[in-house]
């Protein structure tokens, strides 16, 4: 008997509908369904009359479960990985299950299907392409504050994801470093209370619920034509400053005689 196959399966972001019929054929043909949250995977299965009992594969388990995983898969049985939402291995689970999969000659499929970042990329109204997602922020302010200087400069529309409890400190953090650049902040996604904000980081400060709950995705706009032009503008004006400085530091005897 050859090895089974392990299927990473999207599963909703929010509403139970968001699931494709594959999706749901492979949930119900499977020997086993590893889950991030089991609580939050029975109440998808149970909705569709889905008989696997899923068991616990998560971020704290995940280097322990593995080898377990793979032995079952080894010797023909197919598993699926399901995440609490959205695609598996996108800041969850999922990547290092399906990386030893594949070098132990373990097939390995990837079904498409719902996705917080594409999701709130579109929602945004702004440029999708180019784009780059960076998952979450640095926890450590000195992290952070590398990672808003990185965002000052970009061409690419940014996603990240962010977590409620810290939501105002980023905002208030961004503020003075992207000034006016503009910011989408899309939260509970495809949820009853669904809700996408737009506006500079001050501007959202001022429409942020109290307190703030739900899912995050932050999606930031790249640089428009006129801020990258002033960005180079600027760049330049500090280049010739430090030649300056540069000139009026000379030594004597580096400087010409007359």
């Amino acid at each position: 008997m050859g090895a089974g196959t392990l299927y990473l399966v999207p599963t909703p972001l929010g509403n139970l509908e968001d699931i494709t019929l594959r999706a749901l054929r492979v949930l119900r043909e499977v020997e086993w369904i590893a889950a991030e949250d089991t609580r939050r995977a029975r109440t998808l299965l149970q909705a569709y009359e889905i008989s696997v009992r899923p068991t616990a594969h998560h971020a704290h388990n995940e280097h322990r479960e593995v080898p377990r995983l793979l032995t079952r898969l080894e010797r023909g049985e197919s598993g699926a990985l399901i995440t609490d939402a959205g695609m598996p291995g996108i800041s969850d689970p999922g990547f290092l299950l399906a990386r030893e999969a594949r070098r132990a000659g373990v097939p390995v499929e990837v079904l498409p299907g719902p996705s917080a970042v594409i999701t709130a990329l579109v929602a945004s109204d702004f440029p999708p392409e180019p784009f780059v997602f960076l998952g979450y922020c640095p926890r450590t302010k000195s992290g952070r504050a590398s990672f808003w200087e990185s965002l000052q400069a970009e061409s690419r529309t940014v996603v990240f994801f962010e977590t409620p409890h810290r939501l105002r400190v980023v905002l208030e953090e961004m503020s003075p470093v992207l000034g006016e650049r503009r910011l989408a902040i899309a939260r509970e996604l495809t949820k009853l209370h669904q809700e996408i904000l737009r506006g500079t980081a001050g501007e959202l400060l001022e429409m942020l619920p109290d307190p703030v709950r739900g899912e995050l995705v932050i999606v930031v706009a790249p640089l428009s034509r006129r801020q990258r032009k002033r960005e180079r503008a600027g760049g330049a004006e500090q280049g010739s400053e430090a030649r300056d400085a540069g000139d009026r530091d000379e030594s004597p005897t580096d400087q010409e005689i007359p």
